[in-house]
């Protein structure tokens, strides 16, 4: 069987790292593990992994320096995967270029569905250097040329700042974009009333595209950091 891709795994914890590389065989992709940052963006750089799942607490470095070293050369999808669960530690990791944020201890059906999500991302920033001009998940499609919205084929009429939302969202689905980073680009980095009136706007937002809002599709929240656009067709999380 043909491998599904490379995974680096730069993780100091030899069973952590031994348990995610057997669940990653059994998958179809090829771990390959470091244990400290230094050598792990050594293999980063050699390997070229289609993804990285990247430990912030490291004992050489923290890795939030293994995020910018590798962000300054790569856009390689990074994972972060790690014990430090509090909020500003996820945003930190997220502001500073990883892809997505995972907290010990998790399921490794989660890992995978992460995993798959990260690379599909990546795969299309190769390929394109920029968004497609038609973004599609489920029954939603946004044609970004012509700034319209389906769901099926109903038309979905947003304002301005609901397009914008949607738009930057799309443009990074699969990711985990955060509040600040979502209001920065909609309103500019000057905006006072920071999370409050954005949440407004995804309420108007979901009540428009989703079917059961408080059950969500198309657009995820991550509690405390920012929202997640699918990719493809994923079970329906919490609308917070």
């Amino acid at each position: 069987m043909a491998s599904k891709g490379t995974v680096l795994m730069i993780e100091d914890e030899e069973n952590i790292r031994d348990f995610i590389a057997a669940s990653l065989r059994a998958q179809g992709y090829k771990p390959v593990g470091a244990k400290t940052a230094k050598e792990g963006m050594a293999l980063a750089a050699s390997l070229c992994p289609e993804t990285i799942l990247l430990d912030l607490g490291l004992p050489d470095m923290d890795g939030g320096e293994v995020i910018r070293n590798v962000r300054s050369w790569s856009q390689i999808p990074i994972i972060i995967i790690s014990a430090r669960g509090q909020e500003k530690e996820k945003v930190r990791a997220l502001d500073l270029g990883a892809d997505d944020y995972i907290t010990k201890p998790f399921g490794i059906p989660e890992l995978m569905a992460r995993i798959r999500a990260a690379m599909r991302h990546g795969t299309i920033a190769a390929q394109t250097g920029a968004c497609a001009d038609v973004f599609c998940v489920g029954e939603l499609r946004l044609d970004l040329g012509k700034r319209l919205l389906q769901i099926g084929k109903e038309e979905v009429h947003l304002t301005q700042v609901e397009y914008k939302i949607v738009a930057f969202l799309a443009r990074n689905a699969g990711r985990v974009v955060t509040y600040d980073a979502i209001i920065s680009h909609v309103w500019g980095p000057y905006m006072d009333d920071n999370n409050r009136i954005l949440r407004v706007n995804m309420a108007n937002i979901r009540r428009k595209i989703e079917k059961n809002p408080a059950e969500p599709r198309y657009i995820f929240t991550e509690i405390g950091v920012g929202y997640r656009m699918a990719q493809e067709e994923e079970p329906p999380g919490p609308a917070a």
